[in-house]
């Protein structure tokens, strides 16, 4: 005689979570993306040979075929603490890297086709002021993406971080006007120009928040992603600045106003020839968003690609007819497969 012993909870559960993310969906169309977002979680990062444990917000999916009715969205969390438990506990990694062992574990445990991870940590950074060389403490979001697949894993390491731009077009007519009163003042036109070369013109500032992603197999150091944001804009900002730190801030964004399209154009540059050695096929993002203060509106530009794109561009000019973009580029097969 057969007796029908009752299930756990947890294992009941389960059966029928599976019986119903396994069944029809009602309107059969897929999902390019479906999964959790905002789950938090201490991990730890090595960078330059330094480990920190800092907290980190992971976002992961997967894409669902058009027969799935869903995916287990309760098992995301689990299958965090798996991946974290086994690749940060024992060893600390990079960030991208991180992102690459949940990616992958998440497609072993959910038998998905495709899994995207990202995650974003708040990083600190030591340095010092400008002129007074006192120690202060910035702060840069750190980020790791990775989508992985039967083909393998593509992975990227990205960089934000915060700036000054100073306006160059109100700095032109801050300029054009002073001249002009200054030629109604009695001065020539030697010392006009004199005066103009030595005092800074006002203009407009603008905060600017440039991020930066580099997607490859070879090495990249996140803070030097950092150094390269922050040398795209007029200025880098500190936390702490004593007067001659804030005179020279001031001062040296507005003897370098760029516009935040120029910012990201230094960036990609930057980033080319700070790694020459990355691959054609690598992938390469820059976006600037700046603040306004003299208008209600904010301002961006971005601009992506592979890096075989930038450069042909930047060697034989006129726009290209396609330019990669990250979701396009994180769904290749990575080179090695």
């Amino acid at each position: 005689e057969r007796h029908n012993i009752p299930l756990p909870m947890d294992d009941l559960t389960r059966q029928l979570e599976d019986d119903l993310q396994a069944s029809q969906p009602e309107v059969r169309l897929g999902l390019s993306r479906a999964g959790v977002m905002g789950a938090s979680k201490a991990i730890r990062i090595s960078y330059g040979g330094i480990e920190k444990q800092i907290a980190a917000d992971i976002e992961c999916t997967v894409d669902l075929d058009p027969s799935q009715k869903g995916v287990h969205m309760s098992r995301f969390p689990e299958l965090f603490e798996e991946a974290i438990e086994e690749v940060v506990i024992g060893e600390a990694f990079l960030v991208e890297v991180l992102a690459g062992h949940i990616a992958a574990h998440i497609v072993e445990r959910q038998r998905a086709l495709r899994a995207h991870v990202h995650i974003s940590a708040r990083y600190p950074i030591e340095r010092t002021t400008p002129v007074t060389g006192l120690p202060t403490q910035e702060m840069i979001d750190l980020i790791g993406i990775a989508a992985a697949s039967a083909s393998g894993v593509r992975r990227l390491v990205g960089v934000q971080a915060a700036g000054i731009n100073a306006c160059p077009c109100a700095q032109g007519l801050v300029r054009g006007r002073a001249s002009e009163r200054l030629l109604e003042a009695g001065f020539d036109d030697g010392d006009v120009e004199r005066i103009l070369e030595l005092v800074p013109i006002a203009t407009h500032n603008q905060r600017g928040r440039g991020t930066l992603y580099v997607g490859t197999q070879s090495s990249v150091n996140a803070e030097q992603l950092v150094g390269i944001v922050e040398g795209s804009m007029s200025a880098p900002v500190y936390e702490l600045l004593k007067r001659p730190d804030e005179l020279f801030v001031v001062e040296h964004a507005h003897l370098q106003p760029r516009f935040v399209e120029d910012s990201v154009r230094i960036a990609l540059k930057s980033v080319l020839d700070s790694y020459p050695a990355l691959d054609d096929a690598d992938f390469v993002f820059s976006r600037q968003v700046n603040l306004e203060t003299i208008h209600t509106h904010d301002v961006l530009a971005e601009r992506f690609g592979t890096a075989g794109e930038l450069r042909r561009e930047l060697d034989h000019g006129g726009p290209l007819e396609h330019h990669t973009g990250l979701d396009e580029w994180l769904r290749r097969a990575p080179a090695s497969a």
